[in-house]
C-alpha cells in the first residue's frame, strides 16, 4: 500500500529542529505494522501536495500548531483535496489538526475549546467502535486548543470524553479521524509540555505533566489506522 502523509505542522522553531518531523513520527508508528507499505510525505504546509490522489491507497493528515481556521492559500488546496479524496474513494486518516481538516472541509465545524488547552494524556471513551476498533477506555496524548463542534454529512463519533465531545468520527468506512495524538512518544509529550509550559496555564502545564505517570494507547490507535487503511482498500 501507498499511503501519503500529508505534513501540515507549521512549526520551524529550533524545539521542532531537535526532535523528528511528523512525516517520521507517524512512519515509525506505523511502518512496523506494514513493512510493504510505502510512506511518501507531502508537506502540504510548504505548497507541495501529490499531483493526483490516484496512484495512492489513502492519505494521512498530520497535526499542526496551525488553525484550520487560518485563511491560507496552502489549507485552501488542502480542502480542496480532502474533497477529491473523498469524491474518488481514497481512505482518509486525521489526527488532531488533520481530524479538524476534514471535518470542516466536509461541512463541519471547528472552535476554540470552551475550556482552552488540552495537553498531556487524557482519557476518552471509544463508545460507538468502527469494525477496526474495541470499544472502552482509551489514553491518548493530547495538545490542542480547538476542536470540531458540528460534523459533517454523514459522519458518526466514534469516541469522545466531556471536554472533548468530537474526539473522533468516521464516515462509512473511508474516513477516520480522532482529536489525539497516536504519533506522539511519551519522551517527545513530556519535552512539548515543557516548551509550551510558559504559554499554558500554570495549572494546565502542571496537570499535563502530571498525566504522564503512564503511557498512552498508542500501539492499540497505530493498530486500528493500519486495519482501517487494509479494509478500505479491499
Amino acid at each position: 500500500m501507498r499511503i501519503g502523509i500529508l505534513m501540515t505542522n507549521t512549526d520551524e522553531s529550533a524545539f521542532a529542529e531537535a526532535h523528528p518531523r511528523d512525516g517520521e513520527k507517524w512512519r515509525a508508528a506505523l511502518a512496523p505494522l506494514c513493512p510493504e507499505c510505502d510512506f511518501p510525505v507531502y508537506s502540504v504546509k510548504d505548497g507541495q501536495f501529490p499531483e493526483h490522489v490516484a496512484g495512492h491507497d489513502g492519505f494521512l493528515i498530520t497535526g499542526s500548531p496551525a488553525s484550520v481556521n487560518d485563511l491560507a492559500p496552502w489549507l485552501d488546496r488542502l480542502f480542496a483535496l480532502i474533497r477529491e479524496a473523498v469524491a474518488a474513494g481514497v481512505p482518509l486518516f486525521g489526527a488532531c489538526f488533520g481530524h479538524q481538516a476534514i471535518a470542516l472541509a466536509l461541512g463541519g465545524a471547528v472552535e476554540e475549546n470552551p475550556g482552552g488547552w488540552v495537553f498531556g494524556a487524557t482519557e476518552t471513551q471509544v463508545h460507538s467502535p468502527a469494525p477496526w476498533m474495541e470499544a472502552g477506555p482509551l489514553s491518548q496524548y493530547a495538545a490542542h486548543v480547538e476542536q470540531v463542534t458540528r460534523l459533517p454529512e454523514g459522519a458518526e463519533v466514534v469516541m469522545g470524553n466531556a471536554e472533548c465531545p468530537i474526539g473522533g468520527f468516521v464516515i462509512g468506512e473511508g474516513v477516520f479521524t480522532t482529536q489525539y495524538h497516536p504519533e506522539m512518544t511519551h519522551g517527545f509529550v513530556s519535552a512539548l509540555i515543557a516548551e509550551y509550559a510558559a504559554k499554558l496555564p500554570p495549572e494546565v502545564a502542571a496537570q499535563a505533566q502530571a498525566s504522564l505517570a503512564e503511557p498512552a494507547d498508542n500501539d492499540r490507535v497505530a493498530r486500528w489506522i493500519m486495519a482501517f487503511f487494509r479494509r478500505a482498500r479491499g
